[in-house]
């Protein structure tokens, strides 16, 4: 039976440090501080914000609501984007995506001040990541897979690394991130030739395809570790992800449920980020 790698446990140890550095920060007159921008109503996103205050306010970290119309220009976004780069009180800045189609996207993104891109969505904070420059951020659900691995630890030096996926969100960060701790790392996608076999390969397999139960008892073996990223709506409604969890589960050492694993951790690493941009800001004043 595999050792199930929740991510509650993940979590909340994040949390009691940060509680621990809010209240040093507290001390200094500073009380970090993240700008949420929403447009329009999307469930989705409703229900993300939810989380996301709900998490602040058990920690003592102020939220800075900002809705705006779906329908809003995009030099009305970027005007309150920039206001937000400016004010000294704001430690992070996070936009709901995806933004309305009329939007230039990109373009909106870059904007965000590298120092307050806590959700690591700019093209600096990517680079950051590439470059293995730890004065970024990276993207929240990647940086959540490793934070699990390291709570559990599970070695990672040395090891054979599979990266299923390669979206900017999750698999090209995360296999830089598991370059960084000194892994060797092959990155898959649906292109990849013989897909399961190369998965089999890997010490820790990280699932990212967004495809639901893809992932099955042949991509895997004994005394692996496989992380699942995706989340999926099934058909009869309950929520799963990109592995094959009860296929998977009996034959892997290790594994993360969906819910209750990586998605658990992300919002932490969140609240994490802030932290930190509001502790260089301490640091800057001294």
């Amino acid at each position: 039976m595999a050792k199930i790698l929740k991510g509650k446990e993940v979590a909340d140890a994040l949390n009691a440090a940060c509680i621990a550095d809010i209240q040093s920060l507290l001390q200094c007159a500073i009380r970090p501080t993240l700008a949420l921008i929403r447009l329009g109503n999307n469930p989705d996103d409703l229900a993300y914000e939810s989380s996301i205050i709900k998490k602040a306010q058990s920690l003592g970290i102020q939220i800075l609501g900002c809705d705006m119309d779906q329908n809003a220009d995009q030099h009305e976004l970027e005007s309150h984007i920039r206001g937000f780069n400016q004010d000294p009180y704001v430690h992070g800045i996070m936009l709901f995506r995806p933004l309305p189609k009329h939007m230039d996207e990109q373009a909106v993104l870059n904007l965000i001040a590298p120092e307050k891109d806590v959700d690591g969505v700019t093209d600096i904070s990517m680079g950051m990541v590439y470059a293995g420059n730890n004065q970024g951020f990276g993207p929240c659900t990647a940086e959540s897979a490793m934070a699990i691995l390291k709570h559990y630890q599970i070695p990672i030096e040395g090891k054979r690394a599979v990266v299923l996926g390669r979206s900017l969100v999750i698999g090209k960060p995360v296999a830089m991130m598991l370059l960084g701790r000194n892994a060797t790392v092959t990155i898959c996608h649906s292109k990849t030739k013989n897909l399961a076999g190369e998965c089999k390969q890997g010490d820790i397999l990280i699932a990212a395809v967004g495809k639901a139960g893809m992932v099955d008892a042949s991509f895997v073996h004994e005394g692996q570790t496989v992380i699942d990223v995706g989340i999926n709506v099934n058909e009869d409604g309950t929520m799963g992800g990109d592995v094959d969890y009860i296929g998977v589960e009996p034959v892997v050492s290790a594994i993360t449920p969906v819910p209750g694993g990586v998605g658990t951790v992300t919002t932490a690493i969140l609240m994490e980020h802030v932290i930190r941009s509001a502790k260089r800001q301490a640091q800057g004043n001294k």
